[in-house]
């Protein structure tokens, strides 16, 4: 028989949506499930802010009755307005290795991206570019870090042979503890000494006044990320939903804020990799014990990552940004933890490339976003 695709709705089949990749890759030692709770928040149009301005299909494709594939075809108006262009998206994709399974799954892609007036296709995106987001191409040796997609290596190249090409690549780098340049270390604090001669300091983040270092991080973020590629401003409700659902996992030795005269002008926030906790997940449930050992596991945790950077365009060259890194290796050492990973970055963002390359950095993962005509 062929591939039958059917649609489901979040109230009625998003069970199975969610839980298929647990059976795609259920023998694969690198496989790190998603937290099916935040999979199933994350679908929910009351709970999830994308859904007030956004909206997405979700599709299963089955053979003899056996799931084998998933899409989410995307419509993202913000994006679109953002960089006045007209791009449907895919996402949340994961199939067996059979060509005709992905195409009749970006077959619903595109026509749904028609269907909203769009002249391209491009992902994967779950359900922006603000969250997980490409197709992994290189680096399969190791189990992905905390909110980075991971897939099997035939995923790249069945794409492609659906005439979806290139578009950007997104690079991860790992900064080992051991391997970390001392000599760019010590420029980094020379540098931060010569910074805060002119006004310029950098501070742990603070706790207690968790709201008010969001607001001022989204700013940040929102002014600094403006000219990168495939960037879309957070919404107040988005930025609002990430800090509660991240906020668990700040520590303040690790998350940076950095002051002009007592006004922010960047951030770094870098959380524990607690993927190493969650790949003991069986299927991504918490209950009844996967809540505690996350809670008590998270300072365990050997790496970290590099979840975000923001500085403003006007003080960009001063060096902030290394000295973010700096921090975050010394503090490392002081753990004894192996390093740090350092995601993702533009292949065209050459400055912060060479922040991480300066420290030794590798570069072990690449992740792909593909586009098409329609």
């Amino acid at each position: 028989m062929g591939i039958q695709i059917r649609e489901v709705q979040f109230s009625q089949g998003i069970s199975e949506f969610i839980n298929f990749p647990h059976d795609l890759y259920q023998d694969d030692p690198f496989y790190v499930p998603e937290i099916y709770i935040g999979q199933k928040d994350m679908m929910n149009p009351e709970k999830y802010p994308f859904h007030l301005y956004g909206n997405a299909k979700y599709y299963l494709a089955s053979r003899d009755g056996k799931t084998v594939g998933r899409i989410a075809a995307i419509s993202n108006p913000n994006y679109n307005e953002h960089h006045n262009c007209k791009v449907g998206f895919f996402g949340f994709m994961d199939f067996i290795e059979d060509q005709e399974v992905v195409h009749e799954l970006l077959e619903q892609a595109k026509a749904f991206a028609r269907e909203n007036g769009n002249e391209f296709l491009m992902g994967p995106t779950n359900f922006t570019t603000n969250e997980t987001a490409g197709t992994l191409v290189e680096g399969f040796e190791e189990s992905p870090k905390l909110m980075m997609t991971y897939n099997k290596p035939y995923y790249g190249r069945m794409l492609e042979a659906e005439g979806l090409n290139k578009e950007m690549d997104l690079y991860a780098y790992m900064i080992y503890t051991k391997n970390a340049s001392e000599k760019s270390l010590r420029l980094a604090e020379a540098v931060e000494s010569r910074l805060a001669s002119r006004g310029i300091t950098i501070r742990s983040i603070k706790l207690k006044d968790m709201d008010e270092e969001a607001r001022k991080i989204q700013k940040i973020y929102n002014q600094a990320w403006q000219k990168n590629w495939g960037f879309v401003p957070f919404t107040d409700a988005e930025f609002e939903y990430l800090k509660n659902d991240l906020k668990m996992l700040v520590d303040p030795a690790f998350t940076y804020i950095a002051e002009k005269d007592g006004e922010a002008i960047g951030f770094g926030i870098t959380l524990p990799n607690i993927n190493e906790i969650l790949i003991k997940n069986k299927r991504g449930r918490l209950f009844p014990f996967g809540i505690f050992r996350l809670l008590l596991g998270k300072k365990s945790c050997k790496t970290v990552r590099v979840l975000a950077l923001g500085v403003l365009e006007e003080y960009r060259k001063a060096g902030i940004e290394a000295i973010f890194f700096a921090r975050n290796i010394r503090e490392s050492k002081k753990r004894n933890l192996l390093g740090g990973e350092a995601s993702w970055i533009l292949e065209s963002n050459s400055a912060m490339r060479a922040a991480a390359e300066r420290l030794n950095g590798e570069k072990y993962k690449t992740y792909r976003l593909y586009k098409m005509s329609l």
